[in-house]
């Protein structure tokens, strides 16, 4: 049985680095030992853990002055090496995908944290899966219905992904919104129908005639900057729906809730990816299983087509390198991956 694994850990703030660790001692007989092939870095929580911000846990408490190492890569793919007496969904050799693991080469995860992957459905693709389903729970939570206008703020992974799903959920128009004209771009490729940079002045005008003056139904807020949702708040079309998707990292709120929500009946409502049903699927609001085992088949249908998606792929030992790079531009490639049979 594998006792040591090579393991991207976060030794300070702005410093990655390519260690041995001890691997993780399964608690019972549900867990399953999965090799990884891929795992995908989710820029923004990576960023954030790798910069010691407190706001990284959702409700649980972050000790601060015990912060770091610490090891991120929540969303993998692999092959399953061993598995408990209890486990009835894989067995050793399947695909899979991994939820809530680390960037390492071996880890034990919950039966629960594991699906397998179809036959047609690549490594690279099966890695986004778990990250998928965070910009999957936003859309939900907007209550969005085909035919109507959508956006989505912040063009990052979930942000790009977000407006495949939006498109996919029949949206039209869907707008994706970032001051980042090659994320713009990538995010055109992707599905948006228009991109629009928010510094611009004549923001509110261009929404307002793109949507033929209705203005945006729904809304995705990814960026978690107090003045992103206040510029959002201006192109809402009356009774519109934003989902609070992106970390607030910053305390800039300096929002007009009077005039920008209350007066117009405009729902917010928190997306954090843990604010979910643990046991039971219901409208609008989903399981992480049920999420995960949606997008496997809406990829292996070819309705969510990741082709070109990947902008780079890394050996895992070449990690010091791409975290100095995260920490210090904010104009990282939307989606980056490490390459663990290299």
């Amino acid at each position: 049985m594998v006792s040591n694994s090579k393991t991207i850990v976060f030794t300070a703030p702005g410093i990655a680095e390519y260690i041995d660790t001890p691997t993780n001692t399964p608690a019972d007989d549900n867990y399953v030992l999965v090799r990884h092939i891929v795992t995908t870095v989710s820029c923004g929580t990576e960023r954030a853990n790798l910069m010691k911000h407190p706001n990284v846990a959702g409700k649980y408490y972050v000790d601060m002055e015990h912060y770091f190492p610490r090891s991120l890569g929540y969303s993998g793919a692999g092959v399953v090496e061993a598995v408990g007496k209890n486990v009835k969904s894989v067995k050793v050799g399947d695909r899979v995908t991994t939820s809530w693991g680390i960037h390492t080469k071996y880890r034990w995860f919950h039966e629960h944290n594991v699906h397998k992957i179809p036959d047609d459905v690549s490594f690279e693709h099966a890695a986004l899966c778990h990250i998928v389903t965070f910009p999957m729970a936003g859309v939900r939570k907007t209550n969005l219905e085909f035919g109507e206008s959508a956006m989505t703020v912040g063009l990052g992974i979930l942000g790009v992904i977000s407006v495949m799903i939006m498109k996919l959920a029949g949206a039209y128009p869907v707008i994706g919104v970032d001051p980042n004209p090659a994320r713009r771009e990538f995010a055109k490729k992707f599905g948006a129908d228009f991109v629009l940079d928010p510094t611009e002045a004549d923001f509110p005008e261009k929404v307002r005639k793109i949507t033929d003056g209705r203005m945006v139904n729904a809304a995705v807020e990814v960026t978690g900057s107090g003045p992103a949702l206040d510029r959002l708040l201006d192109v809402m079309a009356e009774y519109g729906r934003v989902s609070l998707l992106g970390c607030t990292r910053d305390s800039d709120f300096s929002i007009d809730y009077y005039k920008k929500i209350h007066a117009p009946g405009i729902t917010l409502v928190g997306a954090h990816t843990n604010a979910r049903p643990k046991c039971e699927s219901h409208e609008g609001w989903w399981t992480e299983h049920d999420d995960i085992t949606a997008a496997l088949r809406l990829i292996d249908a070819g309705r969510l087509d990741f082709s070109g998606f990947v902008c780079e792929t890394h050996s895992p030992s070449e990690a010091p390198q791409v975290y100095a790079r995260l920490a210090e531009n904010r104009d990282f490639p939307v989606c980056v991956q490490f390459n663990w049979e290299e």
